[in-house]
């Protein structure tokens, strides 16, 4: 009889369930759950308005995928229950809640629901960016060891800087706060029961390592003394690696329609969770995960310094190995906004005139123009910069206008935008013993862009290729679901044993055009100098814009 695993990917607008085999790891059924309360930047659900660069999200909202998704996979599939042999998570990350000791968001209790700092902050919250600044001037001043290993730059996305705004702002919320916890490992503690912490979010976003565990207490206390026992009052010393974290619990199995006792694996970052989606389980090969915005991985055999990684995690990604994390904060999420925002109605009418979606519509346009034409040049800032910056508080540019530009020049512009944003992290790594030889894609918009992904071919002069999975991180999570299982229950013994059966690659590929790249790397020296000016202090014009936008709105 085929065993089944189902991973649950919790991503930035909806969840989804895929039931994956296990023996060939074929995508049986997916569900997607479009959250009720979406990204919430402006407003609460009770109108309590929001303050500039916070993004929110509903904790119920994360129940619901459960209880919607994984019902309507095993319908669609027509599997025995009892068929089904683990359920895998992961998350965007850090994405992070305040909780009773008995997991209870705070968000839940009517006394605190008007409160922002009681519901989630998801990973783009950046509202924690002056929290940031300090944690990086303190650790800077103290030496600290670790700060090295995030690329000399702790993100305002991160744990401790989303742990400090709480503090800082709403001290009410901390004090009732029992837990402070990531939401991968949340929604992992409702499926079993048993609250259990995650290395990988540990080790990416909380300053965790394996050999050191987390920061002194006397860093903390000087950050602000009442963070002395962040750790030992909010959180947890006991870090759990890859694999199982627990069993699905009576509760819970009787409103998902499987059975209780099944594997539940430990939760894990979306993007680390797709690297072995990819194939990858080596070094020299980065996995750029392509959505609103991109993660890119690369595994190591030896740890090394690098500018604006967002962490090396020893087994972060693949046991044994060295994980590097990078990233860049918007990148789909650009495009989208161009096209909700800068399109004429002209061009929406001649997409549906020609059957065709608006993003589509302007890609087919931008490919009739060659790699400078015109005479465009973007900068991908518009959610900040995650790497190699690590500046939230940077802003988009686009430089070249004139009255004859086009809509499709700009859009190809912006393709282009984060495809220099890419080169730069990879040089990045390149230039500090981090070698790589190739590209592998993976998400929704390798899906979706066949121009772009040329582009990046291009612009970086690297080979790609791309997953088979459009959903590589929940495949991941299936993944190490058959892990946590274990061969004796039809699973596998280790995710480099599960690669080799349920990850595969597309037949398709894109190689670099050495014409296109003579262009490329013309633009690609004026992205450099724009992002070296703008982005290192040359010129702050960025912040203080945003110090007048803040005024005006206060």
């Amino acid at each position: 009889m085929e065993k089944y695993t189902i991973g649950v990917d919790f991503g930035t607008l909806s969840g989804r369930a895929v039931l994956i085999r296990v023996s060939d790891g074929a995508e049986v059924a997916t569900s997607v759950y479009e959250y009720s309360n979406a990204v919430m930047d402006e407003t609460l659900p009770d109108g309590t308005r929001l303050a500039p660069d916070f993004a929110l999200q509903d904790p119920q909202d994360y129940l619901d995928v459960f209880t919607i998704t994984i019902p309507a996979v095993l319908k669609e599939s027509g599997i025995k229950p009892e068929q089904v042999i683990g359920v895998g998570v992961d998350f965007t990350a850090c994405t992070m809640l305040p909780t009773t000791k008995d997991g209870v968001p705070l968000c839940f209790l009517d006394e605190w629901r008007s409160n922002p700092h009681s519901w989630v902050k998801l990973w783009k919250h950046h509202a924690a960016q002056d929290e940031a600044n300090k944690i990086n001037e303190i650790a800077a001043k103290r030496g600290e060891e670790w700060l090295a290993e995030y690329g000399g730059k702790y993100s305002s996305e991160w744990f401790f800087s989303k742990v400090w705004q709480i503090l800082d702002e709403a001290p009410e919320i901390y004090e009732a706060a029992d837990r402070l916890i990531e939401a991968t490992d949340w929604v992992t503690w409702q499926l079993t029961g048993v609250e259990t912490r995650n290395a990988c979010t540990a080790g990416y976003k909380a300053i965790w390592s394996k050999d050191r565990g987390f920061p002194s207490k006397d860093f903390f206390r000087e950050l602000d003394p009442r963070l002395e026992n962040v750790v030992e009052e909010k959180m947890s010393h006991d870090i759990v690696p890859p694999g199982r974290a627990g069993v699905l619990t009576e509760e819970w199995a009787k409103k998902l329609g499987l059975p209780a006792g099944i594997a539940v694996s430990v939760g894990h970052v979306d993007a680390h969770a797709a690297v072995p989606a990819t194939t990858v389980v080596s070094p020299r090969k980065m996995v750029m995960v392509m959505g609103t915005s991109i993660c890119h991985m690369v595994l190591g055999e030896t740890k090394h310094t690098v500018e604006g990684m967002c962490g090396v995690v020893e087994d972060g990604i693949i046991p044994g190995l060295f994980g590097y994390e990078a990233g860049q904060s918007a990148v789909g999420d650009i495009f989208g906004w161009f096209v909700d925002n800068c399109v004429p109605e002209e061009y929406e009418k001649k997409a549906r005139e020609a059957g065709m979606n608006i993003h589509s519509y302007l890609t087919k346009l931008a490919e009739e123009l060659k790699p400078g034409e015109s005479g465009l040049l973007a900068i991908d800032w518009w959610n900040g910069n995650r790497s190699i910056l690590v500046d939230a508080d940077l802003t988009g540019v686009v430089l070249g206008y004139t009255l004859t530009t086009k809509p499709e020049e700009v859009y190809r512009a912006l393709l282009e935008a984060t495809a220099f944003g890419t080169r730069m992290i990879i040089e990045a790594f390149e230039s500090n013993g981090v070698p790589i030889d190739e590209l592998y894609a993976c998400g929704g918009l390798p899906e979706k862009n066949k121009l772009l992904m040329q582009i990046y071919s291009n612009v970086t002069g690297k080979p790609i290729k791309v997953a088979k999975s459009s959903i590589g991180p929940a495949l991941g999570a299936a993944m190490w679901a058959a892990v946590a299982a274990g061969k004796e229950a039809g699973g596998y013994d280790d995710i480099v044993e599960a690669a080799q059966y349920m990850a595969h690659l597309k037949d398709e590929s894109y190689t670099p055009q050495p014409e296109e790249q003579k262009v490329y790397n013309k633009l690609f020296a004026e992205y450099k100098l724009l992002h070296d000016y703008f982005g290192r202090g040359a010129n702050d014009v960025m912040k203080r814009l945003k110090a007048i936008k803040a005024e005006a709105r206060a």
